[in-house]
């Protein structure tokens, strides 16, 4: 469950408003959404929370109440709508009636779509709560409304009623007229090179979502994989859980991999070189962990909730525990101890070359091993260290499937590809000692020399991770304006040699200018030729929201222009949020499995920060294919200069915006004469152009608008 940021948003002045309302149409009749009970086609998604549906006192209307407890940190009322997306585009206002009690006082944020808002301080009395729906665009939609405690603490009793989506009889504002937007063109002879279908990847997505857009590459990741042991089926959490022993499900990597296969889609394999892994397969609690409070005395914080003796290794006076025995929970392993999980799986699935599994990385994260899973590997990852288990672990992999591809450091992000653990986030020891030379292109240069000395590829992908550092970015709910303009803009740090990036970053190392891939690409072109490039966790947020959506489309069609070849988004969405349908965009626009192009060509807007634009050629009939991504909050109407690709026919548009959250809407076609064509796209959409190929045309044809639908 995310943990949002807190946003204070005004409650607005309706009463004023509508007691100077011109000559009111007549308003709709209210959707209900809590009554005395949950109306037909609400659910509570609730977590950590107690509610009373049928509370009788206090009351606003009718017979009852919801009665609401936060019994933990960050936990909410959620009531969803089906999982589905409901039409209010009717409505203007979202009310509710809420009371707090004997005391009152308790914080509650609001959480509607885009829309965030602080609930405090809550009377001892019931106030009405209006909030105003016009944020979320027009037409507009809601799938879920969240009550969320927002702090770190529990709080006391409050209730809610007569809970609604209103129309407050007030006129709409009336749409902006389309602006003029940034010239684009497309050359279809230029600048064409593949586009590898592994950056289209995510980590743990659901069967339907991986079916759906029929999934090139998933990846089985993260700190719990560090430590996963193949043999017991038993991984441990690391910091991210009190260091404790849980028990996956019985062949839990083959049931993943079992997944793949049917939804015809490639596994990538983290394996561990920590060198330990988790020793006993509990049958259930208490959990082996790695700094019980019986053994190890009182620590700040513990599993409260399930072990009581698993403390987080944080003694009560804030010093961190050291000393620890690492066998309380884990065994040692050598890279026999991996050959043989390859040897097993070879066995089961066939080699890489045979379909069996195509990819594995080289544990997770290592430079953060020392505090996500200090309780074995409590000393700073070295740039020696990382050397050696790659030479030792990778080779053990290749000698049991030489088709297999490896990919390695896999390190968290912008300090660790400049600096071992040892340094941190700055010049040190361990980089002075290793000539001065950043942690990346050392490593590589060590691999190139394990090639030169055994005439073995060991290493194929240069692997790191990259989140947006810029606060309330990455892994968030979409914020505020503000925070979505920044979301937008920070995709550039992936390519762009002039973006200065908004955060820590531009101080540390060669920030400001990040520029992931380029740099990653030019590391590999001076030591270690022919190495391929993949970032197997990112994630920019907001994916439950077209704000999300949108940058995730601006980085896929990134990921295609720039030469990437592998990526897999941390995080995915949900099969019904908007993130999952940026990836469709690209994937599966028309629910027939068609896709946007596999040849890059040279596509280029006058401002890339309004709207961004992304070209292929299609391999199958040779259509040219274009991503255009309005990131403004309206509509632009462009000119596109084409060039290369002679065309006098109809180009098939295919829309995904805030306007239509649960489907991509195919458009009429439009004319496109051998200049190109002029188009409006909508404000925050993302817009799919499909030309075909000129050699034969089809017939010219007017589509109405067809609605593409998923269960």
């Amino acid at each position: 469950m995310f943990k949002p940021h807190k946003l204070s948003i005004l409650l607005l002045l309706l009463p004023l408003l509508l007691a100077f309302r011109p000559s009111p149409l007549a308003p709709q009749a209210d959707l209900l959404v809590y009554t005395d009970a949950l109306v037909a086609g609400w659910e509570d998604w609730s977590w950590n929370i107690t509610a009373d549906y049928t509370n009788t006192s206090p009351v606003h209307g009718g017979a009852a109440s919801l009665a609401v407890t936060f019994i933990e940190a960050w936990d909410g009322l959620q009531l969803g709508y089906h999982g589905a997306q409901l039409d209010v585009s009717d409505y203007d206002i979202f009310r509710f009636y809420i009371h707090g009690g004997a005391s009152g006082g308790q914080q509650v944020t609001l959480q509607l779509g885009s829309i965030e808002q602080v609930i405090v301080p809550i009377a001892n009395t019931w106030t009405q709560v209006d909030i105003s729906l016009l944020p979320l665009g027009n037409p507009r939609s809601i799938y879920k409304i969240v009550w969320f405690n927002n702090t770190a603490n529990p709080q006391s009793i409050f209730y809610l009623d007569d809970i609604a989506v209103v129309d407050s009889g007030l006129p709409t504002p009336t749409p902006p007229a389309p602006g003029q937007g940034p010239a684009l063109s497309v050359d279809a002879a230029s600048d064409q090179h593949a586009i590898s279908p592994y950056i289209y990847g995510m980590n743990f997505a659901s069967e339907e979502l991986a079916a759906d857009l029929d999934l090139p590459v998933r990846r089985w990741g993260g700190n719990s994989t560090s430590r996963y042991n193949w043999q017991n089926d038993t991984t441990n959490t690391g910091s991210d859980w009190y260091f404790e022993n849980v028990p996956e499900d019985t062949d839990a990597a083959g049931l993943f991999i079992d997944q793949d296969r049917r939804t015809g889609t490639k596994t990538l394999l983290t394996v561990p070189l920590i060198g330990w892994v988790a020793k006993h397969r509990p049958a259930g609690h208490p959990y082996d962990c790695g700094f019980s409070i019986e053994k190890y005395g009182a620590q700040q914080d513990a599993d409260w909730s399930w072990d009581p003796d698993c403390g987080n290794g944080v003694l009560t006076n804030n010093t961190p525990i050291t000393g620890n025995d690492p066998t309380d929970t884990s065994v040692a392993i050598t890279s026999s101890f991996v050959a043989g999980w390859v040897d097993h799986l070879t066995d089961e699935y066939g080699t890489a070359d045979q379909g069996g599994v195509m990819f594995y990385d080289l544990d997770n994260e290592p430079m953060l091993w020392n505090s996500t899973h200090r309780d074995v590997h409590p000393d700073p990852a070295s740039y020696d260290e990382l050397r050696d288990q790659t030479w030792d672990y990778a080779a053990a992999i290749k000698a049991a499937d030489p088709s297999a591809q490896t990919l390695g450091p896999v390190v968290w992000g912008w300090c660790a590809y400049f600096y071992s653990a040892v340094d941190g986030c700055g010049v040190g020891s361990d980089y002075q000692t290793h000539g001065n030379t950043y942690f990346v292109p050392w490593y590589l240069q060590q691999m190139k020399v394990y090639q030169d000395t055994h005439s073995v590829r060991i290493l194929d992908f240069l692997d790191v991770h990259y989140y947006p550092q810029a606060g309330g970015v990455a892994l968030s709910s979409a914020g505020n304006t503000a925070t979505q303009e920044l979301r937008l803009r920070s995709t550039r740090a992936l390519w762009d040699p002039t973006y200065e990036d908004e955060s820590w970053i531009a101080d540390v190392a060669e920030g400001p200018y990040v520029r992931v891939i380029p740099r990653m690409k030019e590391w590999v072109a001076a030591n270690y030729p022919g190495t391929k490039l993949a970032i197997t966790e990112y994630n920019w947020g907001a994916l439950d929201h077209i704000n999300g959506a949108l940058a995730q489309a601006d980085v896929l069609g990134i990921f295609g222009r720039e030469g990437l070849d592998l990526a897999t988004l941390w995080g995915p969405p949900e099969a019904d949020e908007p993130g999952a349908f940026a990836f469709r965009m690209y994937l599966n626009y028309d629910g027939a499995g068609n896709a946007f192009g596999e040849t890059s060509v040279h596509a280029a807007s006058a401002d890339q920060e309004q709207l961004a634009i992304y070209a292929a050629r299609r391999g199958s009939d040779g259509a040219l294919t274009m991503i255009i991504i309005n990131k403004t909050a309206a509509p632009l109407t462009s000119d596109l200069a084409l060039s290369n690709f002679i065309w006098t026919g109809w180009a098939h548009f295919y829309r995904y915006s805030a306007a239509y959250l649960t489907a991509i809407v195919r458009n009429a076609d439009q004319p496109v004469s051998a200049a190109g064509f002029t188009a409006t796209y909508p404000a925050n959409s993302i817009t799919l152009v499909v030309i075909p190929n000129p050699t034969p045309p089809p017939p010219a044809v007017m589509y109405l608008p067809v609605i593409i639908e998923r269960p």
